[in-house]
């Protein structure tokens, strides 16, 4: 806990410093951030060091589906005005690569940590979190994941009887099923674009009932309960009423929605909304998400989207027709292998657009994109897509390794 100033034991000290070394040496390989392996490194050394590294930092954890990495951002940002912050920005959400992020942070008050779902548990169990915050949950990576009913219950146990604050989206019913084994719980009305995770009810199984933005299970009562935070347009509603702008330089809906979130962990730590809304206008791009970029004379739109809700919400912010978009989607281990949520998709929403198709699996995207009716191209590589483009910015939608390739194309 914040406060506790007791130095790391030596087995520490010395985890860290091997830790630093390695991912110095993975950097220098050319191999990536190495925070990765060298938390291993350092977990291997000392298994107790990632709550050793928390003890003085108040936590803040952040979980969900979609939006944690820019969410935890935001909220880093926002946490500023209190005091130094130490995060995982560059959003490596496994126990090694938060401990590694951690091992930063020896200066630092606060801890804003984005944590992978199927982590979230364990980690909140070894920092002991002041506050969780829960935006979303939705299929995602299935070879890899538990279904999302199994994830929600594996939080709702998990958290149970938590002395975490934890602020959680009360437009998401699996959400508000996992938090509400906690006894102090924030409720936000963040919204939820995607909805066809939670149809049937994840106390009791039956239909749920959708009627405007209210939900509820007819059978069993479950419902939405009632938010102190809301997200209203432009404007972030706080529990007494009052309207505060949102000013974000980040595009869409979505990140309205991640603003509000991030406004109501922030007041958790004192921070007035007001405060925490102004320093999130710093945020212009989140490891390189929404940057645009000059490749081969043109500007390119980078956006990262990797499930259903992640390409629903993307494709609600692209630029209209006739506005050129490539499509990138991989298969490897860190997207998951399994490609079938690719026909969870409304590739309709993309009519009217030039479609370029690249990528590992641009074969299997191809043939959803002939089902669905729309006009595109496969092309061989992110240049062959760029010249085979109109003209104009071209808006370019990854999923995860997809992005990172492209990143490394453009030299961003």
């Amino acid at each position: 806990m914040a406060g506790n100033s007791d130095p790391l034991t030596p087995r520490a000290k010395l985890a860290v410093t091997a830790g630093k070394a390695v991912a110095a040496a993975s950097r220098a390989a050319g191999r990536g951030s190495g925070s990765v392996i060298g938390g291993r490194v350092a977990l291997k050394l000392d298994p107790d060091l990632l709550a050793r590294l928390a003890q003085h930092l108040d936590v803040t954890l952040v979980s969900a589906t979609n939006g944690k990495t820019t969410t935890t951002r935001l909220i880093a940002e926002a946490l500023k005005a209190a005091g130094p912050v130490v995060s995982n920005a560059l959003g490596a959400n496994m126990p090694a690569g938060i401990t590694s992020a951690l091992a930063a942070g020896a200066d630092a008050r606060y801890g804003v940590i984005e944590v992978d779902e199927k982590y979230l548990v364990g980690v909140a169990q070894a920092t002991e979190p002041k506050c969780i915050a829960l935006l979303n949950l939705s299929r995602d990576q299935l070879d890899r994941a538990a279904e999302t009913r199994m994830l929600a219950e594996a939080w709702r146990e998990g958290l149970a009887g938590s002395k975490a604050v934890v602020v959680a989206n009360a437009d998401d019913p699996l959400v508000v099923w996992a938090a509400s084994s906690s006894p102090n719980v924030i409720w936000v009305a963040a919204g939820q674009m995607w909805k066809d995770d939670a149809w049937s009810c994840p106390s009791c199984g039956g239909v749920m009932q959708r009627p405007g933005d209210d939900w509820f299970c007819g059978e069993c009562g479950f419902r939405r309960p009632t938010p102190s935070w809301a997200l209203s347009g432009d404007h972030v509603l706080d529990p007494h009423g009052s309207a505060w702008p949102i000013h974000l330089q980040l595009p869409g809906r979505a990140n309205k929605a991640n603003a509000a979130s991030s406004a109501a962990v922030a007041a958790v730590f004192g921070v007035p909304p007001q405060v925490a809304l102004e320093r999130m206008y710093q945020v212009q791009a989140v490891a390189g998400r929404y940057d645009v970029v000059q490749f081969e004379g043109r500007d390119l739109r980078l956006l990262l989207a990797k499930n259903p809700a992640g390409w629903l919400e993307t494709f609600s912010l692209i630029d209209p027709p006739p506005t050129p978009v490539i499509l990138s989607v991989n298969a490897r281990s860190a997207d998951g292998t399994d490609t079938s949520w690719l026909w969870d998709v409304d590739y309709t929403r993309l009519t009217g657009h030039p479609i370029c198709v690249i990528g590992d699996r641009k074969l299997d995207l191809a043939v959803r994109l002939e089902v669905a009716n729309q006009q595109f191209q496969v092309c061989e590589n992110l240049d062959q897509a760029v010249q085979m483009s109109p003209p104009g910015r071209i808006e370019v939608i990854a999923n995860y390794t997809a992005f990172q390739d492209l990143r490394r194309r453009v030299g961003n």
